[in-house]
């Protein structure tokens, strides 16, 4: 197969989160240590890093192989989703997967794959642990998927673990309260391994402090340790919580004998982008009309985004707009601007939400626009409407910054 049959092969026969929706997830553990001894576990051969959360994981982890790297240690980074090409998930000190070693790893594991019907997202975690362990890493960042306690990246036994903070997002897999949600995240903490805990939020504290004593894991709370922050190339006065927890976490590993300097933490700090190949994270995409897309998508993503809009000089703001369908808008309708011109538009993948749905439901809020057929549209008439002096700003969902991008 070529790589894309390869790619059509795992996209299209086999159910994924991102696209299909609940029916992708599954419930334990099993199919992944099923993999993972048919692989010879190789999660067992490199040192890691595990990071949870519901907000910032993403750009966390990217900060952490910046600092690792700036170090001189060879990084493992997987992180999910993607955004252009599947490669992004797996990268080695900035640099993708190569396409022979995806091909490869499908090929060789096909049949077994069938056998045993995997999800994308299992044989997907199997192909990075093999890739890190095959390339002899130094260490390894791993971003959860989704959760953490069921999540197939957990069955890696990290260095430190961390979770970012907790939000609600995915409440029909995860619970639908914060309580719930921390419970399912503090799945990553494991016996006699320090966490570090992003942000201290009252409903979350107590878990997370439960979970630590019961695994005997010491646990430190970022955002009360680390009172000043480092700049970073990631723009968005939200990165701030993602420096500190970044921070934190490199104490940690200082702790237990990394060699990482100050100076190394300060330019990881400034060369994420350039280092991991990060995008979408406030990322500016033109400067007259001003365009700025931002992969924040659930209440609290879309919230440090609108404080950060705030803070934007322009004569009008347009706003590219698009949800997934399992989006409940209720949580995140009351934060978006009403003094905007919106431009609905549907991602495109099954589990776009239809972009005059979209329109009708956000109307009742006196969040006026038009529908558009696709999110280049939407993009596009933007664009030609703006003046020079105007703000475009591209989000909603991670796929619709996909197609910007």
């Amino acid at each position: 197969m070529t790589y894309q049959d390869t790619l059509n092969w795992m996209f299209v026969q086999l159910p994924m989160y991102q696209k299909q929706g609940k029916s992708a997830y599954k419930t334990d553990l099993s199919n992944t240590v099923l993999l993972a001894y048919q692989l010879n576990n190789p999660h067992k051969n490199f040192k890691s890093i595990h990071v949870a959360g519901t907000n910032g994981k993403g750009s966390t982890s990217h900060m952490l192989a910046s600092i690792l790297q700036e170090a001189g240690y060879k990084v493992g980074l997987y992180t999910s989703p993607h955004l252009k090409d599947f490669r992004e998930r797996i990268k080695i000190n900035g640099n993708e997967i190569s396409k022979q070693f995806v091909v490869g790893f499908i090929k060789r594991n096909k049949a077994f794959f069938e056998a045993n019907q995997l999800s994308f997202f299992e044989m997907t975690v199997g192909m990075a642990f093999e890739y890190f362990s095959k390339a002899k890493v130094d260490i390894a960042v791993i971003e959860v998927g989704l959760g953490g306690r069921l999540d197939s990246t957990n069955i890696i036994t990290p260095e430190v673990s961390v979770i970012t903070n907790i939000g609600m997002d995915h409440t029909q897999f995860l619970g639908n309260t914060l309580e719930a949600i921390a419970f399912e995240k503090g799945g990553v903490i494991k016996p006699q391994i320090p966490v570090v805990i992003g942000e201290t939020q009252k409903e979350t504290k107590a878990v997370f402090q439960a979970l630590a004593e019961a695994n005997n894991s010491n646990i430190i709370f970022a955002d009360k340790e680390i009172t000043n922050t480092l700049k970073s190339d990631l723009l968005g006065r939200y990165q701030s919580k993602n420096i500190k927890t970044a921070i934190q976490t490199i104490k940690v590993l200082q702790n237990k004998g990394y060699k990482i300097s100050e100076k190394n933490i300060k330019q990881g700090l400034l060369q994420v982008v350039k280092n991991t190949g990060l995008l979408g994270r406030w990322q500016t995409l033109n400067d007259k009309p001003k365009v700025v897309c931002d992969t924040g998508h659930n209440r609290e993503g879309l919230q440090h985004v609108m404080q950060q809009l705030l803070n934007e000089k322009y004569d009008v703001l347009h706003i590219v707009f698009g949800v997934v369908n399992d989006k409940d808008l209720s949580t995140i309708v009351d934060l978006l601007s009403k003094n905007a011109v919106y431009y609905f538009c549907k991602p495109n993948i099954p589990r776009g939400m239809d972009a005059h749905k979209l329109k009708a439901e956000f109307n009742k809020h006196n969040l006026k626009g038009e529908a558009y057929n696709s999110v280049n549209e939407a993009y596009k008439t933007a664009f030609e409407q703006a003046s020079l002096t105007d703000f475009i700003f591209v989000g909603g969902s991670t796929f619709v910054v996909a197609e910007i991008i």
